[in-house]
């Protein structure tokens, strides 16, 4: 009640505070966009009737226009031709673009490699209602532009970014190097390695290694670690990676590769080598990329759920509650096929 002993109308700003979500999802939710969830939507009408308030639809028709639209960007490496981005990147865009569709939503995509066309504002300009970032981590100038954009005040979830202050999400990394060691140690595999970055802004390889040296190590085991060199392509770095672990210990058994890409580079490596896969050497990748079923023999993969990562993704950037934006991890299985 005001000073002057009237009653006021409740506002958005009301609603939003009975309902524990923000005044842009109530806004949303009441005007039925396929943005919020049915459980929030229901729990915004809920407090909407009980407070008794009504939509001014003139004032909203001036107020909220909905782009339908979200902005997908695609980090690169400077230099980089967009056929040459890791495959698993387009399978995620893939993924998002048809969890982007189910919504009846657009997706404009952007692919940003430098300052040259580094754009964060797709949101604040009207031309998406929300916005993932995508790409590799490798290109530490982008995520530092995003980190600034983030902390100006822009909004945006990522999928595998370095980290804070990032609203992020990755594969159950950990769980599935655990999965491929003691697939290894079951096989009777005891000179194992792991072929992987050491010092990467890609967390997801150190999160890979620590969850296969701790199946490893409850076995007795240690890894065999192998650093690929840092200047090559991932394809060109597994190669000169298992040249040198084999010279090194010709012993090896059984191989990790970070990434599917560093696996296929292994796969050629172990062949010009003479070594034979996987009866001399088993060999395990992770991502999940459909270029692991046409090697020979086919790769053997821990393959994140990449349809539930594109929904997740598409929920998170359309959902303004912040306890469901961070930290959210996507499961993974083994596919196991002709290298182990």
């Amino acid at each position: 009640m005001n000073v002057t002993g009237k009653q006021l109308r409740p506002t958005s700003f009301d609603v939003a505070e009975r309902a524990g979500v923000s005044q842009s999802t109530v806004s949303r939710a009441l005007r039925g966009s396929p943005g919020v969830n049915a459980e929030t939507r229901a729990r915004v009408s809920a407090a909407a009737r009980e407070m008794g308030y009504v939509v001014d639809r003139h004032a909203s028709s001036l107020r909220l226009k909905s782009s339908e639209t979200i902005a997908l960007v695609t980090i690169c490496r400077p230099g980089e031709d967009r056929s040459a981005i890791n495959p698993f990147y387009f399978a995620l865009l893939g993924s998002i673009a048809a969890a982007t569709s189910a919504r009846g939503f657009n997706l404009l995509v952007s692919f940003q490699e430098s300052s040259d066309n580094f754009r964060a504002d797709f949101v604040a300009s009207g031309l998406a209602d929300a916005m993932i970032v995508i790409g590799t981590t490798s290109n530490r100038s982008a995520w530092q532009y995003f980190a600034d954009a983030q902390a100006s005040g822009l909004d945006f979830v990522c999928w595998g970014s370095p980290g804070s202050p990032f609203h992020w999400m990755r594969s159950e990394n950990d769980a599935g190097g655990q999965m491929a060691g003691e697939y290894f140690v079951a096989q009777g595999r005891r000179h194992i390695a792991f072929v992987g970055p050491q010092q990467s802004p890609q967390r997801q390889f150190d999160e890979r290694r620590d969850g296969f040296v701790a199946a490893l190590a409850a076995h007795g085991l240690t890894p065999i670690v192998a650093e690929p060199p840092s200047a090559a392509d991932r394809h060109a770095q597994g190669v000169a990676a298992v040249r040198d672990l084999l010279a090194r210990h010709p012993e090896t058994d059984a191989i990790f590769a970070a990434s599917d890409m560093l696996a296929l580079g292994v796969l050629q490596g172990l062949k010009d080598a003479g070594c034979r896969v996987p009866e001399d050497v088993a060999l395990i990748g992770f991502d999940g990329i459909r270029a692991g079923t046409l090697a020979d023999p086919a790769l053997t993969t821990l393959e994140p759920d990449l349809d539930a990562a594109g929904e997740a993704l598409v929920a998170m950037a359309l959902e303004d509650d912040e306890h469901t934006r961070s930290g959210t991890r996507i499961p993974v299985r083994l596919v196991a096929r002709g290298t182990a």
